[in-house]
């Protein structure tokens, strides 16, 4: 049976205090779990067409590897959530459509404008419940320069838990300098994410 693990009020709660975690797909973010098909969420049409106009990682080293999928519709915790899919050049073999859309990665994303410290305080409420869950796991904290800003003034607060599977659970605040936040139309954000170990490599890459 499923562990599932929601974000509501900005604590986590499981059904079963005693139950602790081996496996990302054991959790939740918004009724989703990695490993979903995104088909069970939206048409194959509006999947190809979301991955069309999807902005790209464009620092990374394979931008185009992984879409972002953004699922807001029925979206309650959260002021924005997406997933990360393959992108159809880099599944063009794999025959079965579930497979082929298979979820990556899981992010929900709460909006704080010009208040950091509201983000770490909500994102240290979350963290607070996070070492009784993910007891198996390589707890890490980091304050990291953005990448995708050039200017080095942005940055990423978080807390990381990394599984002997490779793949990762954490929760950061991401800070960006605003001439760059404007300039891009995005957001300051608390984020909380689940990512399997490729997606990871994919980031650090």
């Amino acid at each position: 049976m499923k562990k599932i693990i929601t974000l509501l009020f900005s604590i986590f709660f499981l059904y079963s205090p005693s139950v602790f975690a081996d496996d990302i797909s054991d959790f939740e973010i918004e009724g989703i779990s990695i490993g979903d098909s995104l088909l069970d969420y939206m048409s194959e049409d509006e999947i190809l067409e979301e991955i069309e106009n999807s902005e790209r990682y464009y620092y990374l080293n394979e931008p185009n590897k992984f879409a972002e999928i953004y699922l807001n519709k029925g979206v309650s915790t959260y002021d924005n959530l997406s997933v990360f899919i393959k992108t159809e050049s880099s599944n063009q073999y794999i025959t079965n459509k579930n497979e082929k859309y298979s979820i990556q990665s899981i992010r929900g994303m709460i909006t704080f404008i010009e208040d950091f410290d509201a983000c770490m305080i909500q994102r240290d409420e979350i963290l607070e419940f996070f070492p009784k869950i993910f007891q198996n796991t390589q707890k890490e904290e980091k304050k990291i320069i953005h990448s995708a800003d050039p200017s080095g003034d942005s940055i990423s607060d978080g807390v990381y838990f990394y599984f002997d599977s490779g793949a990762l659970i954490y929760s950061a605040c991401i800070d960006y300098e605003e001439t760059f936040r404007i300039e891009k139309n995005w957001s300051d954000t608390l984020n909380v994410v689940i990512q399997t170990e490729e997606i990871v490599n994919w980031f650090r890459n």
